[in-house]
C-alpha cells in the first residue's frame, strides 16, 4: 500500500494574526485515505469569521474555559450559541455555517479531526467564508450585492461588501458584546468526554471512553464516533482493528508512547515512537496497538462510522477467544496444552492492560 503513516505535528500555518492561528495536517496519505484534520488557536477576543466547510469533523477542545461557538446546521434558519470549555466534543456536519470565538482572558485552543471523502481536496479541509477579504460576500459585483439585499446605491454594496478586511481570524475590539449561550441546546451538541465516566476502568492500567450518537445525538448528522483513551505509564491500549471499513484518526492529548500499525499480508508498516500533539491514521482494517512511556498517553480517535466498530484481538470479547480452541491450535500451529494457555490469558486479558513492570 505504501503509505506514510508516522505520527505527524501540523504541516501547514494556514494563517496567524492578532487574533490566533490555523494549522493543517496535509499530506498524500491523509488525500488517500480520505481523512483530515486541523488546529485551531483562539487568542482573547479572537474570532474566527462564520464559515461552512466541505467536509464533516470533530472539535475537540484541547485548552480554554471560555469558548464561545455560533452554529446553524444545514437547511436551519436558527443560529445556536454554545459554550466550550477544556474536553468538549462538538461535531461540526457538513454544511454547517459556524463562527468561533474566545471570551477569556487566555488562549482557547481546539482540533479538528474529519473525513474528506466529499471535499473539494481530500486530505484537507476547504472553508468557505461569508465575510471578510476572502469571503464570499466580497466575491459577487456591487449591482448583484444591491439588489440581493435591496440596497439604494453601489456605494451602500460596497460598504457591506468590503468593511470587513480581515480574513479567516480577527480580533474583536474591546467592548463588543458577543451573543450569549443557549444552556438549553447544549446536551444535544456539546459533550465533555473528559468528564464522562468509563466504559471500561482498569486499575493501574487506565480507562477508555466510548462516544457515540446514542450519547450525543449531533454525531449522527455528522457520520462520526469518537474514543478517550487514558493510559497509565507504560500500560498498553491492546491490538484493534475497525470492521465496517471506517477509518480511524488518532490524535496524542498528552504524554508520549510506542504505536504499531499491522496491515495487509500481516506487514508492520509503522513501529514508531509518538507524542502529543501529533496525529496519524489507521487505515481501514488495519489492526494498532498503543504502549504508554514512563508519563502515561492520552489520546483521542476519531473514526469514521457512527458506529464504535472496533474488534478486539486480544481480550475476552476477540476473536481469538470466540473461536474454537482446536481451531485456534490448528491455525497458530499450537500444542493444545500450549492452545489452553493462550485461551486462558485472553479471559484474564482487557483492552487496556496494565505495566508488568
Amino acid at each position: 500500500m505504501g503509505l506514510d503513516l508516522s505520527p505527524k505535528f501540523p504541516q501547514k500555518r494556514i494563517f496567524e494574526g492578532e487574533g490566533g492561528s490555523y494549522d493543517t495536517w496535509s499530506s498524500s496519505e491523509l488525500a488517500e485515505l480520505k481523512v483530515g484534520g486541523a488546529k485551531l488557536a483562539l487568542q482573547p477576543r479572537g474570532f474566527a469569521l462564520p464559515h461552512y466547510a466541505d467536509s464533516s469533523k470533530i472539535g475537540y477542545v484541547l485548552k480554554g474555559t471560555e469558548g464561545v461557538t455560533g452554529m446553524l446546521l444545514a437547511n436551519s434558519s436558527k443560529e445556536v450559541v454554545l459554550k466550550l470549555q477544556k474536553g468538549d466534543v462538538i461535531p461540526v456536519p457538513l454544511g454547517a455555517t459556524s463562527w468561533w470565538y474566545n471570551n477569556g482572558d487566555s488562549e482557547f485552543v481546539m482540533v479538528f479531526l474529519g473525513e474528506t471523502s466529499k471535499a473539494y481536496v481530500p486530505g484537507d479541509f476547504t472553508y468557505f467564508f461569508l465575510s471578510g477579504g476572502i469571503g464570499i460576500m466580497a466575491g459577487f459585483s456591487s449591482e448583484f450585492t444591491r439588489r440581493a439585499y435591496n440596497l439604494k446605491n453601489q456605494e451602500e454594496a460596497e460598504k457591506l461588501a468590503k468593511s470587513q478586511t480581515g480574513s479567516l481570524i480577527i480580533k474583536i475590539e474591546e467592548g463588543i458584546i458577543m451573543p450569549h449561550p443557549h444552556k438549553d441546546h447544549h446536551h444535544k451538541m456539546v459533550y465533555n468526554i473528559d468528564a464522562a465516566s468509563a466504559n471500561v476502568d482498569v486499575k493501574n492500567g487506565g480507562i477508555l471512553k466510548i462516544l457515540t450518537s446514542y450519547k450525543l445525538p449531533l454525531l449522527e448528522q455528522a457520520g462520526l464516533s469518537v474514543s478517550q483513551v487514558k493510559l497509565e505509564a507504560n500500560a498498553m491500549y491492546s491490538p484493534t482493528f475497525t470492521t465496517d471499513a471506517a477509518t480511524l484518526l488518532i490524535y496524542a492529548v498528552e504524554g508520549s508512547g510506542s504505536v504499531q500499525i499491522v496491515g495487509i499480508n500481516g506487514e508492520r508498516v509503522l513501529d514508531t515512537n509518538i507524542k502529543a500533539g501529533q496525529m496519524f491514521v489507521v487505515p481501514k482494517f488495519f489492526a494498532a496497538a498503543e504502549i504508554a512511556g514512563s508519563e502515561g498517553l492520552e489520546f483521542l480517535s476519531v473514526l469514521t462510522s457512527t458506529e464504535f466498530c472496533v474488534e478486539e484481538l486480544a481480550t475476552k470479547q476477540s476473536v481469538w477467544n470466540a473461536i474454537s480452541p482446536v481451531v485456534s491450535q490448528v491455525a497458530l500451529n499450537l500444542t493444545p496444552q500450549f492452545t489452553e494457555v493462550f485461551k486462558s490469558n485472553l479471559t484474564k486479558n482487557s483492552i487496556i492492560i496494565p505495566s508488568t513492570n
